[in-house]
Parts: C-alpha cells; sequence; structure tokens
C-alpha cells in the first residue's frame, strides 16, 4: 500500500476523542462516495475517473488500480481507528474496566464520526487474498486489545462473563454495527451514544462494581 494520507494515518491524533472533518485527497473522497453508493464490484474506473474530474490514465497514475484504492481506504480506516484504540487503551491505564471502557467509546466515537469509512468494513470480501490477510491481521489486533481487557477483568473479578473471549468477540461486532445505522442528524451525539454503548458493553461482560471494604473499626 502506499503510504497512506494524514487522515487515515494511525497517528492522525493528538486526542483520540477529538474529530475533525473528514479530509481526504479527491480521488479517496469520490472512491468511498462511490464504494459506499454503489459497492465496489459496480464502481467501475472510467465512473471513478469521471467523479474526480481527471482521465483514466491520470487516475492510473496515482493508484494502480481500483483494488489499491479500497486497501488504502480500508487498511488506512482500521489502522486510523486501532491507533486511536492504542492511545486510549495507553492513558485509561491498568484497571480492566477503565480500559474496556475507553475502548468501547473509542471505537464508537470512530464509527459516528467516520460512518462511511467505517461502514465500507462490509467491502473486506472484495480485498483480494493478501490485502485480506494484511486487513485480518489489524482487525485481530483490534479484537485482541479488547479480549485481552475482558480477560483481565474476569480474572480479577469484576467481569464475570462465563465466556469472555466470545463476549469480547460480541462487543467489538456490536460497536462496529453503530456504522451501519448513525446518521449525523440523529437525536443523539457522538459522545451520548458512546457513553450509552459503555454501559450496555460492561453488562455484557457482567461488569460487577468492586464495594468499599467497611472500616475498621
Amino acid at each position: 500500500m502506499a503510504e497512506a494520507v494524514a487522515e487515515l494515518r494511525a497517528d492522525a491524533h493528538t486526542d483520540w476523542r477529538v474529530y475533525g472533518p473528514l479530509e481526504l485527497p479527491p480521488i479517496l473522497g469520490h472512491a468511498l462516495d462511490a464504494f459506499v453508493d454503489r459497492g465496489y464490484h459496480a464502481t467501475t474506473v472510467r465512473e471513478l475517473a469521471r467523479r474526480v474530474g481527471v482521465t483514466v490514465p491520470a487516475l492510473y497514475y496515482h493508484y494502480a488500480n481500483k483494488q489499491a484504492i479500497l486497501v488504502e481506504l480500508l487498511l488506512g480506516s482500521l489502522g486510523s481507528v486501532l491507533g486511536r484504540c492504542r492511545t486510549a487503551v495507553e492513558e485509561a491505564g491498568a484497571d480492566p474496566v477503565d480500559r474496556f471502557s475507553a475502548l468501547v467509546e473509542c471505537i464508537v466515537l470512530y464509527m459516528t464520526h467516520r460512518a462511511p469509512l467505517a461502514f465500507l468494513d462490509a467491502e473486506m470480501r472484495s480485498l483480494e487474498p493478501d490485502n485480506r490477510a494484511r486487513y485480518i491481521a489489524l482487525r485481530d489486533e483490534l479484537e485482541g486489545l479488547l479480549r485481552e481487557t475482558v480477560l483481565d477483568g474476569a480474572e480479577s473479578g469484576v467481569f464475570t462473563v462465563p465466556v469472555p473471549v466470545e463476549a469480547s468477540r460480541a462487543v467489538l461486532a456490536m460497536c462496529q454495527a453503530v456504522a451501519q445505522w448513525y446518521r449525523p442528524d440523529g437525536p443523539l451525539t457522538p459522545p451520548e451514544i458512546a457513553d450509552r454503548y459503555v454501559v450496555i458493553a460492561l453488562t455484557a461482560v457482567g461488569h460487577r462494581p468492586r464495594t468499599a471494604r467497611p472500616a475498621s473499626s
């Protein structure tokens, strides 16, 4: 994959909760719109060139083929959310409840603020085998962050779910699905949605708050 544009780099943030408008180069921006509207296979290179306002050879000057554009969008998007999640985990510290809550919040914020990019995840099926393997490796790392946190919480007794691995996978799928229904003009803001999903996710893993020890007499 060519060097990712700034918006799609894993380190393209200073605060993992803060998002500006999505800014992509014209080719990637128009390709994202076309892939979301029509699907990857239904979108031709000629149509992409027309949307961008360039010739087909000019498009090929920047990207070897349509697959290369999809790769940059998909791997860049997943790398971006993964980078934010790494920061969220680092800032949350050692407590598994804090780490888990931060991860869920981070993922849901990305699914809302970057819904078109996140929605494109369904086109993973259109990736060629080598590119799909690279994408799955990144997705596995994201799932691993959640899984390790839930396992730590189960071991320490703050999460009581009997199947922590499956629970972490279910929580990730639940969070990723937000991109399928989120609308910017909806009744809830991204932070409000994220807060609610943290509550749902904590319930899903059987969060049991630690009770304070009674003061000794």
